[in-house]
């Protein structure tokens, strides 16, 4: 059902209208501010994680698969849910059934979804083919440990406070606020405060939707953690039905253990409004009453839920409130780069906004992380609503905006580039000069385009001249309006599990062409991926032998996008080794064998680098304090010229 039909017919069921008139004491954690930088001391997700129900399989498997000549794949009996690890691996030719929210076995690099295979026996169809990565969330994706998640000094909102839910961690005459029943659903939710374990993840929503109930005049109570269990989520439904209204996330969809729409439906005096929205993401909502009760069913992904809230559940609180529908004004903007969207859905995607150059120009960036990620919806600026009729939207065109909050505050400095954990004593320092900052991880590659359009203040880049085995200088030495400020270095080399055979004087060309041992490759574009290619070329001499050795590498194609997520692949034994910098292997207790000292760098634009807010980005690099810092993060050099312009 598109949007719009589907508020007015739940609003007309419903009949939603103030609730009385009471005195009220102030929240105690929200507007409070933060005193230390929050840190995370693990990565979100944990492992990684199917984004579909579907067949866990090796995507090379799939490639000339289509309608006409479908391929079939031997079916694994275990069926993979959430919470639950795996226990088989998954060789070509075989696939494993797996939901969403589970674990991706050893051996699979995509996932093929359920709506493109059929069952023949103990083969599984499939219709389509999928490439490497397709639809897994990776492990560190979200969140990588020792990332920065709520800032000093910053005022604590639903925002930060949704971040911090993920790591576990605890600690006037008005109308009436409505109470307001919150209940999350999921066998591999579990309560903060308790140890994880594999499979399992922290509850967030609970967290994220208790504090915007907060923040819109309302009471939650938070009832329970429900698994995927008709007897358990009806038991805390029931408990649900003294209060004012019902939120559930979780189950709302039709795959594995999804069944919340099976108990709302026997529910005594209850009916189902709506179930399913054209709209992206949060289109499996549940929109219900139990008797008067209005009862919404929120999908699990955390920014699908908050998504789902604001569009369906805060119009019913804002009458129950006797607030006025909330009106926020949009702000005009141009379009970074080309956005594409599904047909026949209305997307919300959330995005970044930065000011180009010096006009009052904003450019929009979209946030790519899943909707499964939690910093989706907290690092946003605004949401941009793109209609079911449109597919896409082209770079640099006009768009309109509507603000998270009825005020954007632009940071002081726009970092967009490639992303490390030494700048985070140096953002440290900035803000107890009072100069804020954002931080979009782009790539090296996008970072310098965005320097080249100045939408960016800063654009850090570790980018490796294959022709001359330089980094970076290359790569703006012919640019008029670009300047690079030389950084630090980071060693990179080879991570390893310790009870591998790989030894600390064992070389790559030794480790390459052992087939038993299985790489976690990093994406192609990232610094990382051109270094290891750039090392196989040396190894092999020839563009022919380079080809043969990328064949057969264990797990070549097998991608990941951060360094924490080859580091958690390999810790949790997904993956033999990989490719990354000292600092996560130091992090995750792993084997490290040095290849390369690689150069950190700054490229800025020439319009913005006599700014006070880049001269003292400047100024604090070269300073004794940020390289004591920087040393005690292990893995990193100072380099002679650091904070020196180029060309000198």
């Amino acid at each position: 059902m598109p949007v719009d039909e589907a508020k007015h017919k739940f609003h007309n069921a419903i009949k939603p209208k103030p609730l009385g008139v009471e005195n009220v004491p102030i929240s105690e954690a929200l507007g409070r501010v933060l005193t230390e930088d929050m840190i995370a001391g693990i990565d979100i997700p944990p492992f990684d994680r199917s984004i579909r129900d579907g067949y866990a399989v090796v995507a090379s498997d799939t490639f000339y698969a289509d309608e006409v000549n479908p391929i079939r794949l031997i079916l694994n009996k275990e069926k993979i849910i959430p919470g639950i690890p795996p226990k088989t691996e998954i060789r070509k030719g075989f696939c494993s059934e797996i939901a969403t929210g589970a674990i991706v076995p050893r051996g699979a690099n995509a996932i093929v979804m359920i709506e493109d295979t059929d069952i023949e026996g103990k083969e599984v169809v499939m219709f389509k083919p999928v490439v490497p990565g397709e639809y897994i969330m990776h492990a560190g994706s979200d969140i990588m440990t020792g990332e920065v998640i709520a800032r000093q000094d910053g005022i604590i909102s639903a925002r930060e406070t949704a971040t911090l839910s993920t790591q576990g961690i605890q600690t006037l005459k008005v109308y009436k606020k409505p109470v307001i029943a919150v209940i999350s659903t999921g066998d591999e939710i579990v309560e903060p405060g308790r140890k994880l374990r594999e499979g399992e993840i922290y509850d967030t929503n609970s967290r994220a939707i208790s504090d915007l109930l907060i923040e819109h005049g309302c009471i939650p109570k938070f009832l329970s953690i429900a698994k995927d269990d008709y007897k358990e989520i009806k038991s805390a439904l029931d408990d649900s039905l003294k209060y004012d209204m019902v939120l559930i996330s979780g189950g709302t969809s039709k795959g594995t253990g999804d069944i919340c729409i099976k108990v709302i439906e026997d529910m005594k005096d209850s009916e189902i409004i709506v179930h399913g929205v054209a709209m992206k993401p949060g289109k499996p909502v549940i929109l219900a009453r139990i008797g008067k009760k209005p009862v919404i069913g929120l999908p699990g992904f955390p920014t699908s839920a908050v998504i789902a809230f604001h569009q369906f559940a805060l119009p019913i609180i804002r009458c129950m409130t006797a607030q006025p529908a909330e009106s926020k004004d949009q702000i005009r903007a141009k379009a970074s780069l080309r956005i594409h969207s599904p047909k026949g859905l209305q997307e919300f995607c959330l995005v970044n906004l930065v000011k180009r150059g010096n006009s009052e120009v904003f450019s929009a960036y979209p946030i790519t992380k899943s909707s499964g990620s939690i910093t989706t919806f907290s690092y946003a600026d605004g949401i941009l609503e793109i209609p079911e009729n449109q597919e896409m939207i082209e770079k640099d065109s006009y768009i309109k905006i509507t603000p998270m909050s009825n005020t954007i505050k632009p940071s002081d400095l726009n970092i967009i580039g490639s992303q490390c954990v030494g700048l985070e004593p140096c953002l440290h320092m900035l803000r107890k000069k009072g100069i804020t900052s954002k931080v979009m991880h782009v790539g090296s590659m996008s970072g310098l385009e965005a320097a080249r359009r100045q939408e960016s203040d800063i654009s850090p880049t570790h980018l490796l001249d294959e022709k001359t085995g330089t980094y970076n200088i290359p790569f703006i030495k012919n640019e008029k309006n670009l300047v690079l400020v030389k950084g630090y270095k980071r060693r990179q080399g080879i991570l390893y599990r310790k009870d591998t055979w790989i030894k600390p004087d064992t070389k790559l060309s030794e480790i390459v062409y052992d087939k038993k041992l299985r790489i976690i490759n990093r994406n192609q574009g990232s610094g990382t991926r051109v270094l290891f290619d750039l090392l196989l070329k040396n190894i092999g001499k020839s563009e022919e032998e380079f080809e043969k050795i990328k064949q057969e590498i264990n797990g070549y194609n097998r991608e990941s996008k951060s360094h924490n997520a080859v580091a958690a692949s390999i810790a949790t034994l997904k993956a033999d080794w990989g490719i990354g910098i000292e600092s996560v292997a130091l992090m995750y207790g792993l084997g490290f064998i040095s290849l390369r000292d690689e150069e950190y760098d700054f490229c800025i634009p020439k319009i913005k680098f006599k700014t006070p807010a880049v001269q003292e980005f400047i100024k604090i690099i070269k300073s004794d304090e940020f390289k004591d810092k920087l040393l005690q993060l292990g893995g990193f050099m100072i380099s002679s010229d650091i904070g020196r312009e180029f060309p000198f």
